[in-house]
């Protein structure tokens, strides 16, 4: 076997697209990848979560619909059909993989990358031994993160889940009777809606006072009032001071930060979803001039550069978002600056937007008011429910409903858009546009284009294309272009 090559990839998530670049422009390629083949999003992340937040949707909506004049019986829950179109997605690892090694200009690795030189390599093989070391002047480390399992006393001895270890060997037949999930950010927040709207008791503890904490303030408030609407349990400033098991259930001690009061959490299963951190502790940067933070994440300057020449990190161990989409937007800007000749592109991330599909839906795209003050900037708020929307209305939401959720824009000088917050249904979508303007406003000033006195048109990253434009009516649309209607200018 010929050990080098022109372009080693270590990573299958993102990595990927690398790879077919560098396939494309006759690269000889080396892949590592130690787990199922796709990355984190297809196999045990943001693909395979939606084929069950889909049907978790349905039954939190029909829970509602007596309020638009529609009854229905307890929904029957065939975990088995569900479950079935999941591990079909997750399951696709499995062709990619067999597709992967197919092609002769491709050598595919089964097992963990190990640096054993600036520009030499070996492989630590999933079934046993090690490959004979492999060479190649130009490394992409897209090797991931994986959940941040805090120190628990017993927690060992106890037993729990993380979201890898559940779309794989944990993964239930049947769903819980009840469940605890330690930590309260995106991971919990939508499995907490998963398991509540099938039935299962959940409930979460979160060290922060808040959950989602992320988000707007108003928006978090208005999620964990809705979690307890569904009876979820959410226990904020709370430090757990040991765990047990006890027969088939499994007991979580957690003291109150605040008064001190110590109470006994039990549940058939704990899921650990308090972080992530990055897989550069199994790489052995050590042998190569490729340095990380002092958590591990590697640094990388705005060409996606680590700090070893023709060594590249992208997706999440490079520490800068740990979303898909961001990691995509990364894999095109090194795409570009490998394989053209074209000006290099930079990656920034003015405007990278996040969502949490629980129940409300949350998506948000910039800073939050409380950033905005912090930082000294001029800024003013606009808010717009559902309930005062045509379209919101007709969903069967009141200025009454518990669940009304809402928009909530700010916005700077020269009418630009710092951030859009939404809660409530199909808040993903909505948010989208206002990335868009947001990003245009980031790609008129990187391009340093001046503005002119003969300029006509408003400036970009500015919500004027909204306001100057025709709303489809009634449709959601219109809760977030009549936000900016609302924006209270006086204050």
């Amino acid at each position: 076997m010929n050990n080098k090559f022109d372009i080693v990839i270590i990573g299958s998530g993102s990595g990927l697209m690398i790879m077919e670049s560098a396939l494309a422009n006759g690269l000889r390629c080396a892949l590592i990848e130690k787990s199922k083949f796709g990355g984190t999003c297809l196999t045990k992340g943001c693909i395979p979560s939606k084929m069950l937040v889909y049907p978790a949707d349905i039954i939190r909506e029909a829970q509602k619909s007596d309020r638009v004049g529609i009854e229905f019986c307890k929904p029957t829950i065939d975990w088995q059909k569900i479950s079935a179109r999941m591990w079909e997605q997750i399951n696709y690892s499995i062709i990619l993989e067999k597709n992967l090694k197919k092609n002769e200009n491709l050598q595919v690795f089964n097992g963990t990358a190990e640096f054993t030189d600036r520009y030499t390599a070996r492989v630590k093989l999933n079934d046993g031994g090690y490959s004979p070391e492999i060479q190649s002047k130009m490394f992409v480390i897209a090797a991931g993160a994986r959940s941040l399992v805090p120190q628990i006393k017993n927690i060992e001895k106890t037993g729990y889940i993380t979201s890898e270890t559940f779309f794989g060997d944990d993964f239930p037949k049947k769903p819980w009777d009840s469940l605890i999930i330690v930590g309260g950010g995106a991971v919990s927040a939508e499995f907490a809606h998963i398991f509540s709207a099938f039935g299962t008791k959940v409930t979460i503890i979160e060290a922060r006072p808040y959950i989602i904490s992320t988000e707007e303030e108003e928006i978090r408030a208005f999620a964990e009032a809705e979690f307890k609407n569904n009876s979820i349990d959410v226990l904020p400033n709370s430090n757990i001071i040991d765990s047990k098991k006890s027969g088939t259930k499994k007991k979580l001690y957690v003291e109150n930060t605040i008064t001190n009061e110590i109470t006994t959490v039990e549940a058939d299963e704990i899921l650990i979803a308090s972080g992530i951190r990055p897989n550069s502790d199994t790489l052995h940067l050590e042998n190569t001039d490729v340095k990380t933070d002092e958590k591990g994440w590697i640094l990388t300057n705005e060409y996606l550069e680590t700090t070893q020449s023709n060594v590249y990190a992208l997706g999440d161990i490079n520490g800068k978002y740990q979303f898909r989409h961001k990691a995509n937007y990364e894999a095109e800007i090194l795409i570009h600056n490998l394989f053209s000749n074209d000006t290099k592109k930079a990656a920034y991330y003015n405007a990278v937007p996040w969502a949490i599909f629980t129940h409300p839906q949350v998506a948000h795209v910039g800073i939050t008011e409380t950033q905005a003050k912090n930082l000294g900037k001029k800024y003013w708020v606009g808010k717009n429910y559902y309930s005062q929307i045509a379209g919101g209305v007709a969903m069967g939401i009141t200025e009454s409903s518990t669940d009304n959720g809402f928009v909530k824009i700010i916005v700077g000088e020269e009418k630009t858009i710092l951030g859009a917050h939404i809660i409530g249904p199909h808040a993903s979508i909505l948010v989208q546009p206002f990335v868009y303007l947001m990003n245009a406003n980031h790609k008129c000033h990187k391009q340093d284009i001046r503005k002119r006195n003969e300029i006509s048109y408003p400036p970009l990253g500015s919500y004027m294309p909204i306001n100057d434009s025709m709303i489809i009516h009634p449709s959601l649309n219109e809760l977030t272009a009549w936000a900016i209607s609302n924006i209270n200018w006086a204050n």
